[in-house]
């Protein structure tokens, strides 16, 4: 699988790729989904559910394979591993993403979220320390999550 992700991402990391512009987007991606990620683990409990969520959403909204979603997963998994903290993810998303664009990060984020049909204290941290961490105001939050919540 390793290789997968080497052949999908190239061989560098987000930390060892500042520099680097043409593996920009393919980090973006990586911290794309380590949000994803990190929603799905906050409570402690990666279901299968979540896993699946997250590779539909991989497959729909960024036209990845499934074999290629479940390499990414593991490459974000890996990445926040090694993070100290959702900010690089967080940098780089600002850095390349317009407000639009992380709005759309925050619905998603809100699908996951009620996945199992409601939101527990670790997710409603988590998506609050978002909303600030991607530069988006409460409103924007808010609406984001009466969106998802009405089908919209």
């Amino acid at each position: 699988m390793l290789e997968i992700v080497k052949q999908i991402l190239g061989k560098h990391s987000i930390r060892k790729n500042k520099k680097a512009p043409h593996h920009r987007t393919q980090d973006v991606l990586v911290a794309v989904c380590a949000l994803f990620v990190e929603m799905a683990c906050i409570d402690e409990k990666f279901t299968q559910e979540e896993i699946q969520t997250i590779v539909s959403i991989l497959k729909k909204k960024y036209g990845l394979s499934a074999e290629h979603a479940d390499a990414l997963i593991a490459e974000a998994d890996r990445e926040l591993k090694e993070s100290v903290d959702l900010w690089q993810f967080a940098r780089l998303i600002n850095e390349n993403y317009s407000t639009e664009e992380k709005i759309e990060i925050i619905e998603i984020l809100w699908q996951m979220v009620y996945v199992d049909g409601k939101m527990d204290a670790y997710e409603h941290y988590l998506m609050a320390k978002l909303k600030n961490l991607l530069r988006l105001s409460h409103d924007q939050l808010i609406a984001a999550k009466l969106k998802v919540l009405h089908g919209g």
